[in-house]
C-alpha cells in the first residue's frame, strides 16, 4: 500500500468515526457544523505524518526531532481551528446566563444536597485530544507498515544471499573435480594411451552432469549416484590393478530428487587421503540406501600409517558440504564425521521432504 492510498484509507477512517458520531448523537447538524474543522485539521496532521514526518524523521530514527515536530504541530493545528469548533459536552452552552425571570423565584428553597454540576472540559482541551488521536492512531498504522515492509525486504535480501552463497560453493566444488579428473586422464594417457577413450567418455557424461544438471536447484538421485560411478569409474582406469573400493547403492526411488554435488566431495576425500593406490592395506567403502523420504549415506576409509603428501589443492570439499547441508536442509540432515588412527569414517542422513 502507497502513501496516497494509506492518506485515503486515513481519511475514510475518521469520516466513518464522525459520522457515526453524529449518527449515534441524534443527526444533529450543528453537530457536523461544529467539529467539521476538527475533522478537516485531524486529515491535514495525518497527511503531514504521511509524507513527511514518518518517513523524513520517524523512519530515520530522528525521535527527538519527530516527539518535538509532532507535538508543535498538533498544538498549532488545535489553535487554528476556528472559535466555536468542536465537539460540545452535554448542558447549555458557555457564557449562557440565566435571564430575567429564569430560574427559581426569589426565596424558593433550594436543594442544596444535589452537587453542582460539572462543566465539560474546554473545546481546546478536547481539539487537543482529537488530534493527538488522529496523529497516534497514524503513527501506529505507518510503523506497523514500516516494520512489516522491513521484514519482507529482510526475507528476500537472506533468500539472495543464500542463492549467491550456493553459486559460490558450487563454483568454487566444479572446477576442483574437473581438475582432478583432468589429472587422472593425463596420469592414465601414460600408462594405457588404449584406456584414454573410455576415460574421456566418462568425463564427457560428467562435465554434462556438473554443466547441465547441476545448475538446477534439484537434481534426480540416480544421477548424482551416476556421476559418482562414473568419478571411481575414471579414477580406478588409473591403474591395471583393481583398487579395493566397496560400493553398495540401494536406491529404491531414483526420482528423489537432492540438491547436486553433496556427496562426491566425501568420496573425493576418501580417494585423496586414504593412499589407495597403494592398494594393501587400504579400502574404501561406501552406502547409500534411499526411499521416498530419507537417504543414509555412508563411506569409511583406510587412513595410512604414515602421512601421505598430497597435493595442496581443494582442501574445501568437506566444509563446502557442511555449509551447503546448513543452507539447504536446516534441521534436516544429520551429519557424523569419526576418525581414529585406522579409519575414517562419515554417516549423512537427510530427511529429503521434511517430514521429521
Amino acid at each position: 500500500m502507497n502513501r496516497l492510498k494509506r492518506f485515503l484509507f486515513q481519511i475514510a477512517l475518521w469520516l466513518l468515526i464522525w459520522l457515526t458520531a453524529w449518527f449515534f448523537l441524534g443527526e444533529d447538524i450543528q453537530f457536523l457544523k461544529e467539529n467539521g474543522f476538527v475533522f478537516l485539521f485531524q486529515i491535514l496532521v495525518v497527511a503531514l505524518l504521511i509524507f513527511y514526518t514518518a518517513p523524513a524523521l520517524l523512519f530515520k530514527k530522528k525521535y527527538v526531532l519527530f516527539i518535538t515536530l509532532s507535538i508543535g504541530l498538533v498544538l498549532l493545528c488545535t489553535f487554528l481551528i476556528p472559535n466555536g469548533s468542536g465537539v460540545q459536552g452535554g448542558g447549555a452552552p458557555p457564557g449562557f446566563r440565566p435571564g430575567p425571570g429564569i430560574g427559581p423565584p426569589p426565596g424558593a428553597d433550594m436543594d442544596l444536597s444535589r452537587p453542582p454540576q460539572r462543566k465539560p472540559p474546554p473545546r481546546f482541551l478536547i481539539n487537543v485530544l482529537m488530534l493527538s488521536i488522529a496523529y497516534m492512531a497514524a503513527t501506529f498504522m505507518e510503523t506497523f507498515l514500516f516494520a512489516r515492509k522491513k521484514e519482507e525486504e529482510i526475507v528476500v535480501n537472506k533468500s539472495e544471499a543464500l542463492q549467491t552463497e550456493l553459486k559460490l560453493l558450487k563454483s568454487q566444488i566444479n572446477p576442483h573435480f574437473l581438475f582432478n579428473s583432468l589429472n587422472n586422464i593425463y596420469a592414465l594417457s601414460v600408462i594405457d594411451s588404449g584406456k584414454t577413450q573410455q576415460s574421456i567418455s566418462y568425463l564427457s557424461d560428467m562435465l554434462r552432469y556438473v554443466l547441465y544438471e547441476c545448475e538446477q536447484e534439484l537434481v534426480p538421485l540416480e544421477k548424482e549416484v551416476t556421476y559418482i560411478t562414473n568419478y571411481i569409474k575414471l579414477f580406478s582406469l588409473k591403474s591395471s590393478k583393481t583398487y579395493p573400493i566397496e560400493s553398495d547403492f540401494q536406491v529404491s526411488n531414483g526420482g528423489v530428487r537432492i540438491a547436486p554435488m553433496l556427496f562426491i566431495p566425501f568420496v573425493e576425500n576418501a580417494l585423496k587421503h586414504s593412499n589407495i593406490e597403494k592398494i594393501t592395506d587400504t579400502f574404501i567403502r561406501m552406502n547409500l540406501k534411499a526411499d521416498e523420504h530419507r537417504i543414509h549415506f555412508e563411506i569409511e576409509n583406510s587412513v595410512p600409517k604414515t602421512t601421505v603428501m598430497k597435493d595442496e589443492v581443494g582442501g574445501i570439499g568437506i566444509e563446502n558440504v557442511k555449509k551447503r547441508l546448513a543452507i539447504l536442509y536446516p534441521g534436516r540432515h544429520e551429519l557424523v564425521i569419526n576418525e581414529t588412527s585406522l579409519a575414517f569414517k562419515v554417516n549423512l542422513n537427510i530427511d529429503v521432504n521434511g517430514n521429521n
